[in-house]
């Protein structure tokens, strides 16, 4: 899902994709995915660098997001604000809060500008909803 010029997200890519995703330009990948997630890679930090981009890891448990994982990735992406970056978690879930909450402190868009990042067909349940209404600063 395109969510700016510079920033994409998605579920979890396969080998392949990778090699698409940098084709395509994107210099970072930030996984958000549990190492134990479905279809997660084993040697995904491997793949990513051999395609010469930046590989961030901030794996956040599905049933317990926390704010420390949030500023994490808002550190990682103002770090990185310069450059193209992929986000990915196993379904675009967490990637799509994450990105709520970056779009929403970092870029100062309005709420409802933000509901951009969220994965159309995602409805968030009690756990999400609470976890992107939470002040990040």
């Amino acid at each position: 899902m395109q969510i700016t010029e510079n920033i994409a997200s998605s579920g979890q890519p396969d080998e392949s994709q990778f090699a698409i995703i940098a084709n395509a330009g994107y210099d970072v990948v930030i996984n958000l995915a549990m190492p134990n997630s479905e279809n997660a890679i084993p040697y995904e930090e491997e793949l990513v660098t051999s395609k010469n981009m930046v590989y961030i890891h901030i794996p956040v448990p599905f049933d317990n997001p926390e704010l420390f994982h949030v500023r994490s990735f808002i550190k990682a992406m103002e770090t990185f604000s310069d450059k193209k970056i992929w986000i990915h978690c196993v379904k675009n879930y967490r990637a799509s809060a994450f990105l709520y909450h970056y779009l929403r402190k970092s870029r100062g868009l309005s709420a409802t500008e933000a509901q951009k990042a969220i994965l159309p067909s995602w409805e968030p349940n009690e756990i999400w909803q609470r976890f992107m209404s939470l002040d990040s600063n």
